[in-house]
């Protein structure tokens, strides 16, 4: 079983900038995509960014209004990933929640985290 840890929420200002980080418990290397998605009141959840593993090319994904000021990366030997977030805007607020899948055999497994609150509030 693998559990997602986040941190790096916050209240922040419009224009500002924030990191989230998820980690895996415990460091899990069969790991393949990892991700952010977000889930605003009212709204439903969806895909913010995703990456893939080194071995299938660490193949980014991002959703239409993030591209350009969102960044994911992954640390491989640390089962972490990150979200680099700039220019944030009052619309990115939102619960930001970390996604882990791995494929073991036929059967794909899929892994979330508790959650993050993202705040873009003057």
């Amino acid at each position: 079983q693998v559990q997602l840890v986040e941190s790096g929420g916050g209240l922040v200002q419009p224009g500002g900038s924030l990191r989230l980080s998820c980690a895996a418990s415990p460091r899990d290397f069969t790991i393949n995509s990892m991700g952010w998605y977000r889930q605003a009141p009212g709204k439903q959840r969806e895909l913010v960014a995703t990456i893939s593993s080194v071995s299938s090319g660490g193949y980014t994904n991002y959703a239409d209004s993030v591209k350009g000021r969102f960044a994911i990366s992954r640390d491989n030997a640390k089962s972490t990933v990150y979200l680099q977030m700039n220019s944030l805007k009052p619309e990115d607020t939102a619960a930001y929640y970390c996604n882990a899948g791995k494929l073991v055999g036929v059967t794909w497994y899929e892994y979330w985290g508790q959650g993050t609150q993202v705040t873009v509030s003057s």
